[in-house]
């Protein structure tokens, strides 16, 4: 199965140290071999990039795990293919606009029988499940508000039942983002972590690799991260629990599945 990694953060912040933990997976620690992408928002602007083969021995993912790119979100998959053939067209994040944003989402799992009808106004590329489920999301946002972009809890609230009944076809952990903030799905197996003041040191668990975060962020910054299993040791990575949706926007939770405040679940 695939892995998952996110970072939703306060102030642009770079997530360079966790991805070169996070590539190790593809085909060193872990063998996701079928391809590998990563996606930077920033504002209005949004990079994608991915490439079909191991992120352990590719140059690119090596670039990105040496080299800090600012982002307050930040999204990156690697692969172990399930449906579609090993092609850039099949590795995510994928990419939509709507509502004059840039939507980037990411998938973890496999979705059985999942073929929905698509009016056209979003068309897969490849042939992955995760690909379909990403352009119907889009495409009940569009049917649901039309051009009108509403806040983030309001999203939420739309998006989960249709989250959930996508869900009843199996595995879908799933990160969407759209610039502005976070959403997290847990169906089987998901782990966040807020990162704030006090930073403290701490050690990658793919890799003999350790850093003080004191020394890379400041007293402002504040942080969450979202991977499929904890990237560090040190940190305190709570898991989701099935069927759990959260939004996180500058470094915080923001709302929790069924409306619950966000603080009483912090």
């Amino acid at each position: 199965m695939c892995e998952l990694f996110a970072l939703n953060s306060r102030l642009p912040a770079a997530a360079n140290f966790s991805l070169r933990g996070f590539a190790a997976r593809g085909g060193r620690t872990a063998d996701h071999v079928d391809g590998w992408g990563v996606a930077f928002h920033a504002g209005e602007q949004c990079e994608v990039i991915v490439e079909d083969r191991p992120a352990a021995d590719s140059d690119l993912a090596s670039h990105y795990g040496h080299h800090p790119v600012q982002a307050r979100n930040i999204i990156a998959h690697i692969r172990k293919a399930t449906q579609g053939v090993r092609a850039p067209e099949n590795c995510h994040p994928f990419r939509r606009e709507w509502a004059g944003r840039t939507w980037v989402f990411a998938h973890n799992g496999d979705l059985k029988d999942f073929h929905p009808a698509l009016d056209g106004s979003f068309r897969p590329s490849g042939q992955t499940d995760s690909e379909r489920a990403f352009c119907w999301l889009m495409q009940r946002l569009q049917q649901h508000f039309g051009s009108q972009l509403p806040d983030w809890p309001e999203l939420a609230a739309t998006l989960t039942p249709w989250i959930h009944e996508i869900a009843e076809h199996g595995r879908f952990n799933l990160l969407l983002t759209d610039g502005r903030a976070m959403l997290a799905h847990a169906s089987t197996r998901l782990h966040w972590l807020r990162r704030q003041p006090p930073f403290g040191h701490v050690r990658l668990r793919d890799g003999d690799l350790s850093v003080d975060l004191a020394t890379l962020n400041g007293p402002r910054d504040r942080m969450t991260l979202v991977a499929t299993e904890p990237l560090t040791h040190d940190e305190a990575w709570a898991a989701f629990q099935p069927g759990e949706v959260r939004v996180f926007e500058q470094g915080d939770c923001i709302w929790l599945s069924e409306g619950i405040p966000a603080q009483a679940a912090a």
